[in-house]
C-alpha cells in the first residue's frame, strides 16, 4: 500500500519538463504519418465556469477522468518549493484510495504537479462513474487540512524527498535550471527540496487551495463509456457546488536577474561528467514553439556530428516551453578529457546555426525524429485529451493549427529561431569531480566551483573585497 503511496509520489519527483510537449507532438505524429487527427471534443461548461471535454464511447467498460488545475508549482512562494506538490499530496491522503483505482478497479490514480498545472488522471470502470466523480469531488470540495495531516504528508514529502536517490544527470539538470533562473519559479524544483518543504505550513496550503483550487480555473476530460446525459448529469449534481473563484491569478513574475556566465562546476561523484548548456527560451504559446522543437533536433545533431564521443553516450537538446518564456538546454555525459572539447564544440553548433541555415535534409530528419518519440504515446487513451487540455493551460488556438505550424517549418524559419534564442546569455555546467574538472578548465574558462571559496593564485595581489568562488584565469 505505502509502495504504491510513494510511487505516485515519486511521479512528482521526475524531471517534469521533458514533457511540455508531449500534446503538441502527439498531434503533430497522428498528422504527419497520415493518420487520422483525434475527433474533436464536445465542449459544455458548468454553472460555476467548469469547462468540460468529452470523448465518449458508451458501451466501453473503461471510463478516463482527467482534470487540469491551470496552475502549478511557479506559484510556490520564495523559500517553499513544493508547496503546490503538497497540496496534490493531500487531496488524496488515504492510501486505500490510490489502492481501490489499482486493484478493484484495475486503473489509476495519480497528480501531476509541473510549473504550470496540476492533474489529476483517474481511470476506472465505466459502471463506477458516479463513485469515480465523488471521490474526485471529496478531494477538491473537501480537501483535509487537519494539522496532523497536513504535518503527517509533509514528513513523508520530505523523507521521500531525501530518500530519492539523485543521480549526477539530475543533479546537473537541476544546476543548470538554478544558474539560469536564479529565483524565479523555474529555476526551482517543482517536487520541491527537503529544506524548503520543511518550511511550508498549514496556512501556505490552505492560500494555495483558496488561490487556484478553483472551478473556473480548470477543465475536466471525460473519456470512454459513458452516456453524455449520465456524464452531465453526474458532473453537475456532484461537481456543481465547488467554488468559483472570483479572480484567476495571472502568470506574472518579477524577471530574473542576469546569470553568472563562469561556468559552475558541481562536485559530484563518478567516472564521468555530466555537461549543462542553457539559454532563455521561448513560451509555450509562442508562435515559434513548434520551430524550436525542430531546432533542439537539428542543435543535436550537429552538435553529436562535431563532437564524435557524444556517439557512444547519452546526449540531448531539449525546448523546455513554460506559460512564461522557458530555456534551451543543451546536455551530454562525457569524461574528464573531452569536457573542454563538448562545451568548446557545444559553442561553435550554436554560432553555426545562426550563420548557416539548415539543410532540407537535416529539417527532414529532424521532423521525423519528433513524430518517432511521440508514437509511444499514441497507444496511451488518456494523453487523447492533452492537446485540448494544453490548449486552456497555455491559452493556445486549436491543436490543429500547431501541426499546420510544424509542418511548414522551413530553414529559414529554423536559423530565423536559432537567432532569436541564442542571442542571449549562455550559461554552462559541468558536474562530475571538481579536482579534475578545474584542471581541465583552468586557462580555458572561467569557472566556479559550488560551494567553494577559491583563493586568489600566488602570483596575484589580494582584491581589496573578497571575490568569492572566482578563479583566476
Amino acid at each position: 500500500m505505502q509502495q504504491r503511496r510513494n510511487a505516485n509520489l515519486r511521479n512528482l519527483i521526475s524531471p517534469l519538463r521533458r514533457c511540455a510537449a508531449a500534446g503538441v507532438v502527439l498531434l503533430c505524429a497522428l498528422s504527419l504519418c497520415g493518420q487520422t487527427p483525434a475527433p474533436q471534443p464536445e465542449r459544455e461548461q458548468l454553472l460555476n465556469g467548469l469547462r468540460l471535454l468529452f470523448w465518449l464511447k458508451p458501451g466501453s467498460p473503461e471510463v478516463i477522468l482527467k482534470l487540469r488545475i491551470n496552475s502549478g508549482a511557479a506559484f510556490d512562494l520564495s523559500g517553499k518549493s513544493g508547496q503546490t506538490a503538497l497540496l496534490g499530496d493531500l487531496l488524496f491522503p488515504d492510501p486505500a484510495t490510490i489502492d481501490y483505482f489499482t486493484d478493484e478497479m484495475g486503473g489509476k490514480l495519480n497528480v501531476n504537479v509541473t510549473y504550470d498545472s496540476t492533474t489529476i488522471t483517474m481511470v476506472g470502470k465505466a459502471d463506477q462513474l458516479e463513485h469515480i466523480v465523488e471521490v474526485l469531488r471529496n478531494a477538491l470540495v473537501a480537501t483535509q487540512f487537519a494539522p496532523e495531516l497536513v504535518t503527517k504528508m509533509r514528513d513523508a514529502r520530505i523523507k521521500l524527498l531525501r530518500d530519492t536517490t539523485i543521480a549526477p544527470a539530475e543533479v546537473a539538470d537541476r544546476a543548470i535550471a538554478a544558474r539560469l533562473y536564479g529565483d524565479f519559479p523555474y529555476g526551482r524544483p517543482a517536487a520541491g527540496s527537503p529544506e524548503d518543504v520543511a518550511r511550508v505550513d498549514r496556512a501556505d496550503v490552505m492560500l494555495t487551495a483558496e488561490r487556484f483550487l478553483n472551478s473556473n480555473n480548470a477543465t475536466l476530460a471525460v473519456i470512454g463509456g459513458v452516456t453524455k446525459q449520465r456524464a452531465m448529469r453526474t458532473l453537475r449534481q456532484l461537481l456543481g457546488p465547488w467554488r468559483k473563484s472570483e479572480q484567476i491569478i495571472p502568470t506574472t513574475f518579477r524577471q530574473p536577474n542576469p546569470p553568472d556566465t563562469r561556468t559552475l562546476i558541481v562536485n559530484v561523484p563518478g567516472p564521468n561528467v555530466e555537461v549543462r548548456l542553457a539559454t532563455r527560451g521561448i513560451s509555450r504559446a509562442d508562435a515559434d514553439y513548434p520551430i524550436a522543437m525542430v531546432l533542439a533536433r537539428v542543435t543535436q545533431h550537429r552538435w553529436q556530428a562535431s563532437t564524435p564521443e557524444l556517439s557512444k553516450q547519452p546526449v540531448f537538446v531539449r525546448s523546455n516551453a513554460y506559460v512564461l518564456p522557458g530555456d534551451f538546454v543543451m546536455g551530454a555525459t562525457v569524461n574528464e578529457l573531452t569536457v573542454v572539447d563538448s562545451l568548446a564544440n557545444a559553442k561553435k553548433v550554436i554560432d553555426s546555426l545562426m550563420t548557416t541555415a539548415a539543410t532540407p535534409d537535416e529539417i527532414e530528419r529532424a521532423k521525423n525524429e519528433v513524430i518517432g518519440d511521440a508514437m509511444t504515446m499514441l497507444s496511451k487513451p488518456d494523453a487523447l485529451a492533452d492537446p485540448w487540455l494544453d490548449a486552456d493551460t497555455y491559452r493556445l488556438s486549436a491543436p490543429q493549427d500547431q501541426i499546420a505550424l510544424l509542418r511548414n517549418v522551413t530553414p529559414a524559419d529554423v536559423q530565423r529561431v536559432a537567432n532569436r534564442i541564442f542571442n542571449k546569455t549562455t550559461v554552462s555546467v559541468v558536474a562530475g569531480e571538481s579536482a579534475p574538472l578545474k584542471a581541465a578548465l583552468q586557462g580555458r574558462y572561467q569557472y566556479e566551483v559550488l560551494g567553494e571559496i577559491a583563493t586568489p593564485a600566488p602570483s596575484q595581489k589580494p582584491p581589496t573585497k573578497p571575490a568569492n568562488n572566482i578563479n583566476p584565469r
